[in-house]
């Protein structure tokens, strides 16, 4: 499995999305992460249990809210982190393995892959990067919040310069999306001569 990952806003399901469109499988850790906490399930009921603040009266969970809890409080991000991550990546490895055992060519696209320790099992690892003025502009153009909220946000995980050096392709998401595809397309042209 290759993983795909980046920080938030620097264009990771924009390079997922062109894998899909080349033919390729790509997980997307941050939708498994959605399904693991759907009302009702395991991990939707250590959601209400940690954070009950954020359950509405229709059961789903208030993702805006629990956003601003997880965000401004790293203590209570570890704490859900510590619910969701082991449900996904249960999820992950079920799921790829079933996959590669079909002869697929498997990608996880995880923001937070190296912030997890996955690339232990995860390998090799393919980072989008931007600039980090690129990140926070599209970040808060994205999810229409201040500076100050994209800023907590983008913070929150490991820098974009980090990931870049502990990854085996590093994929420059600062141009163009054509100039970006172009790249992808390359690398993926290498994955299957």
């Amino acid at each position: 499995m290759i993983g795909i990952t980046g920080g938030i806003a620097s264009g990771k399901s924009s390079v997922a999305e062109r894998l899909r469109a080349l033919g390729a499988i790509v997980l997307d850790a941050d939708l498994i992460a959605r399904e693991v906490v759907e009302p009702h399930t395991l991990g939707w009921a250590q959601v209400k249990e940690f954070f009950p603040e954020v359950i509405q009266e229709n059961g789903a969970i208030d993702r805006r809210e629990l956003a601003r809890i997880i965000f401004s409080d790293p203590r209570r991000r570890k704490r859900l982190e510590e619910i969701i991550h082991p449900l996904v990546r249960f999820r992950l490895e079920t799921d790829s393995a079933q996959l590669e055992g079909n002869g697929k060519l498997v990608f996880a696209e995880v923001p937070l892959l190296y912030e997890t320790g996955w690339d232990e099992w995860i390998n090799p690892v393919w980072v989008v990067y931007v600039r980090p003025e690129v990140q926070l502009n599209r970040l808060m153009a994205r999810a229409q919040i201040s500076a100050h909220e994209a800023s907590q946000m983008i913070s929150s995980q490991m820098p974009l310069e980090e990931k870049a050096t502990r990854a085996q392709q590093v994929i420059d998401n600062n141009q163009t999306l054509a100039e970006t595809w172009s790249q992808v397309d390359a690398l993926w042209k290498e994955l299957t001569l």
